[in-house]
């Protein structure tokens, strides 16, 4: 049961060019928004899309395959972990950040 602990899979579109940064001791992150939708129908038979967007980011080889395929409206499927973060923006205000921090990648569509 252990490998099913905080383990997340989406597949979903890119929502924006991935960000390519270089931190401290040379270490590549690549952070991403990507889509994932559902579609049902409502009590009226009406067909609704609901959109989710989730933080995404990557590290080492993975942020290397992120710079050099993947870029907006590109389909993938992801593999990872779900983080949350707590912080002070500049007016002093607590924020919560959530994202999947990528284990594997799979690139998917044309």
């Amino acid at each position: 049961m252990n490998a099913l602990r905080n383990r997340v899979q989406l597949i979903g579109n890119v929502g924006q060019e991935p960000e390519i940064k270089i931190i401290e001791g040379g270490k590549k992150l690549a952070k991403l928004v990507l889509a994932t939708n559902e579609v049902f129908y409502n009590e009226k038979g009406d067909k609704v899309t609901d959109t989710q967007w989730h933080n995404v980011s990557a590290w080492g080889k993975t942020a290397d395959i992120i710079e050099k395929y993947v870029s907006k409206g590109k389909e993938i499927g992801i593999e990872g972990k779900l983080t949350h973060r707590t912080y002070e923006d500049k007016d002093g205000n607590k924020r919560y950040f959530t994202e999947v921090i990528v284990n594997d990648l799979l690139l998917l569509g044309k």
